[in-house]
């Protein structure tokens, strides 16, 4: 994604008019065995279903398990790509630990039982993130997440301070025009980071390590920030399904979260010891 001033950015409304809803999932047979795949995973609205609060979401077991058998499957070539940070996503799925890519690119883990990478990602400027925080208060309902690389504005409690979040933010950003940020519109929710990394960043830094390195990687993803490792996946010849929408260039679509689970663990039934032509 480029940055724009954040008047300019796409709401949930100017996404619609490219979206359908009606699932077009990928055949298994798109996938190529678990052994040369890399399989990329979204968190937030593609494998598990929104929730009032960020801190509400539930992991179904099922779920667990279809993770935890494809991590061994593709020899540990699974990775989750969230803006949520690694420790948020450890505290969601515990006691089960994935190689991830947290903070939209901010911090990478290779393995469940390594150090997370660096990925020279500052966090926000205090000050900068002290004056974003205040925005929470245009409303009752709207909730402050602190991600450290980025602060994120929800508001799925209070839909109707929308549009005031998005004005008192570019009001920010018109005071500070050269302040390095980046503002993400998301699925009732609108998150400030530092410009400079992205998902797709973290992608192409992850697959340049094992066991990644050298894989036909898919991934699937529901949102706007989604949309820059849509992009790059052609570099690796690879497969990018979104959901609940069908995205400007993806392979395939699902209808929610519980179509994702359930293509995925059917990927585990159907896997094939064959190669793609």
């Amino acid at each position: 994604m480029t940055k724009h001033d954040v008047a300019e950015m796409p709401l949930d409304d100017d996404i619609a008019p490219r979206a359908t809803t009606d699932s077009v999932p990928a055949p298994a047979s798109l996938i190529p065995p678990l052994r040369q795949t890399a399989v990329l995973l979204d968190i937030d609205g593609t494998l598990l279903d929104f929730a009032p609060t960020p801190r509400e979401v539930w992991v179904p077991p099922e779920l667990s398990n279809t993770l935890k058998h494809l991590h061994e499957r593709t020899n540990g070539a699974l990775a989750l790509v969230s803006g949520r940070s690694l420790n948020d996503i450890d505290l969601i799925f515990a006691p089960d630990v994935f190689p991830a890519i947290g903070g939209h690119g901010a911090e990478m883990r290779l393995q469940p039982d390594s150090e997370a990478v660096a990925a020279h990602a500052p966090p926000l400027d205090k000050e900068l993130k002290r004056r974003l925080a205040a925005i929470a208060k245009l409303s009752p309902g709207i909730l402050l997440e602190d991600k450290g690389y980025s602060l994120a504005l929800h508001y799925r409690l209070a839909p109707q301070a929308e549009k005031a979040i998005y004005e008192a933010v570019s009001l920010i950003r018109a005071e500070l025009p050269n302040a390095p940020i980046e503002v993400l519109p998301g699925k009732s929710v609108c998150e400030i980071k530092h410009s400079g990394f992205t998902k797709a960043t973290g992608v192409l830094e992850l697959m340049t390590h094992e066991p990644f390195n050298g894989r036909r990687p898919f991934f699937i993803g529901d949102d706007v920030t989604d949309e820059t490792v849509f992009a790059i996946m052609p570099d690796f010849n690879g497969l990018s399904f979104s959901v609940g929408r069908r995205a400007l260039g993806v392979d395939g679509h699902f209808g929610g979260p519980s179509d994702v689970r359930a293509f995925l663990a059917h990927l585990l039934d159907d896997d094939r010891d064959v190669s793609l032509s």
